[in-house]
């Protein structure tokens, strides 16, 4: 087995464990407490959604399926970057557990609230009010450099740009659901990383 073949399989197995991850726990999700449609959406927030989202995950599967689809966006980076961003991606799979089993029944679609939403603020929402974009972003790129892609790498930096104006959305929503409670959660936690105490 070939240096390439190595890598692709590890992508490929990182990629999976993320999505049943994922898949998991928003199912459990929807069957407790329901689901919002994309749907219900704003016309402009699904189009964005899916001029970013169709791309990147059509150059994953494309990498996956076949890599010489992709050679066109290759970049020559270094065996040891490479591996480094392996073992993220691997720190990444149990936050994900962790944030996805902490939002339990809250998890949604969607920007928008449920009807019957909780303000989770326990586990790693305790420190970080949007860990899911920081720990998703974060093995997104990691995928990227472990694919030696950089186009994956490129759609992922345009996520990550992308980001503050979605959470802008999202959390109008929440502070419209919980008021003041929301608020004061927001001047104690970071928006995707933890605050700092100032001293």
């Amino acid at each position: 087995m070939n240096h390439e073949s190595i890598f692709r399989i590890l992508f490929l197995t990182l990629f999976v464990a993320a999505f049943a991850i994922s898949i998991y726990h928003r199912h459990k999700a929807r069957q407790s407490g329901g689901q919002i449609a994309r749907g219900d959406e704003s016309a402009l927030m699904i189009f964005f959604r899916a001029l970013i989202a169709l791309p990147l995950y059509g150059a994953m599967l494309l990498y996956i399926i076949n890599p010489e689809w992709m050679s066109w966006a290759s970049l020559a980076l270094p065996s040891w970057l490479r591996w480094l961003s392996v073992a993220l991606g691997l720190t990444m799979l149990p936050l994900l557990f962790w944030l996805f089993h902490s939002m339990g029944r809250n998890i949604s679609e969607t920007v928008l609230t449920k009807t019957e939403q909780n303000l989770v603020t326990h586990g790693p929402y305790r420190w970080v009010r949007h860990p899911l974009y920081s720990v998703a972003s974060l093995a997104f790129f990691a995928l990227g450099i472990v694919a030696a892609n950089g186009f994956i790498i490129g759609m992922t930096m345009l996520v990550m740009l992308m980001l503050p104006s979605l959470v802008e959305k999202e959390e109008a929503q929440l502070l419209a659901k919980f008021g003041e409670s929301y608020r004061e959660y927001m001047s104690r936690s970071g928006r995707f990383l933890p605050k700092l105490k100032s001293v």
